[in-house]
């Protein structure tokens, strides 16, 4: 292990001289703009390696191949959507996907936590208790909702018998009106 340690050190040492490999002109031409291209102009500076332009990548920045890929930790990364892609063993660190959504991430968290393994993307404590504070609050609010539904309803039942009766004394006024009105065409009716 400490081999491996050594190893790790010189990556880092490595890594931090390591310069920014940036496309050619992005600084003045807008439209060029993302990752790594290699220039390929006839009388590109960069190319020709001149002294004062951005370096290329070239294989002296390589880290040691024996950790190559490894998280600064020493661990190997393996990207993780759900808890069967879980590897078995210590010398595994994982990443969650950041598509994953809460639930699942906070159950991977928990089966990582049982086989020992380390979340590399996250705080698990802090998550955890991010994810029990987040379920208790939805549970509070969703009992608040059932409390006022069910105050509304009862609020409800109790307008609605007046309103009943009060339709019911409406509707024979209005029969009554309508027959009266039927009798006076009748009665007015020419022959």
């Amino acid at each position: 292990m400490t081999q491996l340690n050594t190893l790790l050190e010189l990556k880092n040492r490595i890594k931090a001289k390591k310069p920014e490999f940036i496309r050619q002109d992005t600084s003045i031409r807008p439209r060029v703009r993302g990752g790594w291209r290699k220039p390929k102009g006839i009388h590109s500076k960069m190319r020709h390696n001149r002294r004062g332009k951005r370096k290329l990548p070239s294989p002296g920045y390589g880290s040691p191949a024996e950790v190559r890929g490894f998280h600064p930790s020493g661990l190997k990364p393996v990207l993780v959507e759900n808890e069967a892609q879980i590897p078995s063993g210590k010398e595994y660190g994982i990443i969650i996907s950041g598509r994953t959504g809460m639930k699942k991430k906070a159950e991977i968290v928990k089966k990582a936590n049982e086989k020992g393994i380390k979340v590399l993307n996250l705080d698990a404590e802090k998550f955890m208790k991010k994810v029990e504070e987040f379920l208790q609050a939805k549970k509070k609010s969703k009992e608040s909702k059932k409390a006022k539904e069910e105050k509304r309803e009862t609020k409800t039942e109790v307008k609605k018998e007046p309103k009943a009766e009060e339709s019911k004394s409406e509707s024979i006024e209005d029969k009554k009106k309508e027959e009266k009105r039927e009798k006076d065409k009748i009665l007015t009716k020419k022959t």
